[in-house]
């Protein structure tokens, strides 16, 4: 009786050449096990490696970190990875008011509490280029004025995106005019490191300064006002040659996490405003306009 099994038959069968059964035979022992093997299984396709998201004022930020989106920069958001932070100035100082500055990361911002903690004035991120208005505006400028607080506005400059006249005109129709009501404080122009790409926006200082000159022209046709520049010494030195021209007309702010404001820019002999952190209580950017509530009043109404 012929034995069946599951294995290849080792008998040649009657009548064929051996020779031929041997190939049979090898060609079987060499693909019949890949017969009863099972399918192989694809590998898994492996996570993609997550982009760490940084937020537009992050200190721990590199150049490697995606840049943030257009929209997303605010006053001082470059101070820390390019000047770093030496200390903060020293409490109780009776000469000067102190005051916070907001943008949309802020969100709907507790004003009685800054109130009641003695900040005294704010100004709101209003516009960034041509392209951006703060979502937060009206509860930030309007919330700011109902407390009791001097408010003003202030707008992102983006030199390699539209002309200073035109900005300024965005500006002043989203949010930037002023009125001689005794609580409205001149706009700001804030013009620092670009947080989307070559720090001085692709232009060179004269270049620059062309720019700023146009923003402030058009910003004082519209308003009547000389509009108060934001900026930190490092940057107006590398990016502006340190121009002194606009020092006689326009307010300095400016910015400098230290115990003191440091060196200021070329014409500027005083400063108007301090920008001294970006870590202070309720929000994180604190002010100190330099003289006492009178002072900033008179400022107010210009």
């Amino acid at each position: 009786m012929p034995a069946h099994g599951s294995g290849s038959r080792t008998t040649p069968p009657p009548g064929r050449p051996p020779r031929a059964w041997t190939l049979l035979a090898a060609l079987s022992a060499l693909f019949f096990p890949l017969l009863l093997a099972p399918p192989a299984q694809a590998s898994p396709a492996l996570p993609a490696t997550p982009v760490r998201s940084v937020a537009p004022s992050s200190p721990t930020a590199t150049a490697s970190d995606p840049a943030p989106a257009r929209g997303s920069a605010s006053l001082g958001m470059g101070v820390l990875a390019h000047d770093g932070r030496s200390g903060t100035p020293s409490t109780g100082d009776a000469t000067q008011t102190e005051g916070v500055d907001v943008s949309g990361h802020q969100g709907n911002v507790a004003w009685s509490t800054l109130w009641s903690s003695g900040v005294r004035w704010a100004y709101t991120k209003a516009t960034e280029g041509t392209y951006y208005t703060n979502p937060y505006f009206a509860q930030q400028y309007n919330g700011s004025y109902d407390v009791g607080m001097i408010r003003g506005a202030y707008h992102f400059a983006t030199p390699d995106t539209t002309t200073g006249a035109t900005q300024a005109n965005y500006f002043v129709d989203h949010g930037g005019g002023w009125s001689r009501d005794g609580r409205t404080l001149p706009g700001v122009l804030d013009i620092e490191w670009n947080p989307y790409g070559a720090a001085c926006y692709g232009k060179t200082q004269s270049a620059m300064v062309s720019w700023i000159s146009s923003f402030l022209a058009q910003y004082r046709a519209r308003t009547g006002r000389d509009a108060v520049i934001y900026t930190a010494t490092s940057w107006w030195s590398d990016c502006t040659g340190n121009y002194g021209g606009f020092a006689a007309a326009e307010p300095l702010w400016i910015a400098r996490y230290a115990s003191d404001p440091g060196t200021l820019p070329a014409g500027w002999s005083l400063y108007t405003m301090w920008q001294y952190t970006s870590s202070g209580p309720t929000v994180g950017d604190h002010d100190r306009f330099n003289g006492a509530l009178d002072r900033l009043q008179a400022l107010a109404n210009g």
